[in-house]
């Protein structure tokens, strides 16, 4: 057997890290030593060799920032404290203010509030001692350094937690509307499913009680019903393939799926109708024409359950079914003379037809009929100059 010694030999890439770190600490830990003696040797000016070893150790202890924000902002306070006390200049000073909150903002722009905060009062805290000696006899000038430094130590908080909470509210934002869209999809799934199964099984229930009652009397009648109930049956199952095959394959742009339906399939839903006891009369009105692919499905979805409801609730053997063209939009609909419906147009199926004319920003309606029976309409536009 060989040992597994790949939870001991780190990555080399995460070894490279460890050096990286190790050096940037011995880097930080040597900044206050080297800030001390660059002032003392600073007093007859600066070399360009001297302050370019100053930037690269500053710039080396602030990308200590993004693991240890508090210890490396302490190296940073602590190098510039101990500078001031060797040179007791403006500049020095604002070099320390400046460096200091940059350091705040980023912190506070990257890091909790019970992180930034604590940040903010230590950088504030060690501004303000280094500056204590010279305020001393001049207090006029003791409480504009004080507004100054703590204006300053505010302003770069601020700024920073500000940035992370619009970030923050960003990725909320970019969350919710992620969910909201697995959402919609997953409503869109339940209806076509729905839409789909629902009639199909109502068909095949009835066909499966004509066929159970007739089977000892009426051999033939019973063999029509079970016919069918097969070719129903294999229609449904073949739908419920495409929506998994297209659930399975959504990223392949290019996967081999049959159309989706539309009102091209309308014989087959009065067909399919006409076989479970329910001959729909149907009546076109206007120039017949392409729709887009949405439109047209909604339209042949609402068709659908509506006609599955009359066979399953209106108990009567006809309905009418209407489809009117316009320039700009298409009418479905669909009513009945029975005693059945539903009342008050709840179920999933009303629901599910509501929703789709309500995405498409259409008109729904579904109740009974003052003369008796039920009716279901929708009003759907088509945007001017669009076809399927």
């Amino acid at each position: 057997m060989h040992a597994d010694t790949s939870a001991k030999t780190p990555h080399p890439l995460r070894r490279l890290s460890r050096v990286w770190t190790a050096v940037a600490w011995c880097g930080a830990l040597g900044y206050p030593v080297a800030l001390y003696f660059a002032m003392i040797a600073g007093r007859g000016g600066f070399t360009f060799l001297m302050v370019a070893s100053l930037i690269a150790l500053t710039a080396l202890t602030g990308l200590l920032l993004r693991s240890r924000p508090l210890p490396a902002l302490a190296m940073l306070l602590i190098g510039w404290a101990v500078a001031r006390t060797q040179m007791q200049n403006q500049e020095i000073l604002y070099l320390q203010v400046v460096l200091g909150d940059l350091a705040v903002g980023w912190i506070a722009g990257t890091r909790p509030r019970r992180t930034s905060i604590p940040a903010a009062v230590l950088a504030f805290g060690a501004e303000f001692g280094t500056i204590l000696p010279s305020m001393i006899g001049n207090p006029e000038r003791a409480v504009q350094l004080t507004a100054f430094l703590a204006l300053a130590a505010g302003a770069a908080w601020l700024a920073g937690d500000s940035a992370r909470e619009r970030r923050r509210h960003a990725e909320e934002l970019s969350a919710r509307a992620a969910t909201q869209a697995v959402t919609a999809e997953r409503l869109r799934i339940a209806r076509e499913l729905h839409d789909m199964i629902a009639h199909s099984i109502g068909v095949i229930a009835i066909q499966a009680g004509v066929g159970s009652r007739v089977i000892d009397t009426q051999p033939a009648e019973a063999r029509n019903a079970l016919s069918t109930i097969e070719v129903t049956s294999r229609e449904t199952l073949a739908g419920l393939r495409r929506t998994l095959v297209a659930l399975r394959t959504s990223a392949e742009r290019d996967a081999p799926l049959d159309p989706a339906p539309g009102l091209a399939g309308l014989d087959r839903l009065v067909a399919s109708a006409l076989d479970a006891g329910v001959r729909a009369d149907v009546r076109l009105s206007g120039e017949r024409r392409s729709l887009p692919a949405d439109i047209d499905l909604a339209a042949f979805r609402i068709l659908q359950e509506a006609l599955t409801n009359v066979v399953r609730h209106a108990g009567t053997d006809e309905c009418r079914v209407a489809i009117a063209y316009a320039a700009d939009e298409v009418r479905v609909e669909v009513e009945d003379d029975g005693g059945g419906g539903l009342s008050g147009g709840h179920g999933y199926g009303i629901v599910g037809m509501r929703e789709r004319v309500g995405l498409l920003h259409g008109r729904f309606t579904a109740g009974p009929r003052p003369e008796g029976g039920f009716r279901v309409a929708a009003r759907l536009p088509v945007p001017l100059g669009e076809t399927g």
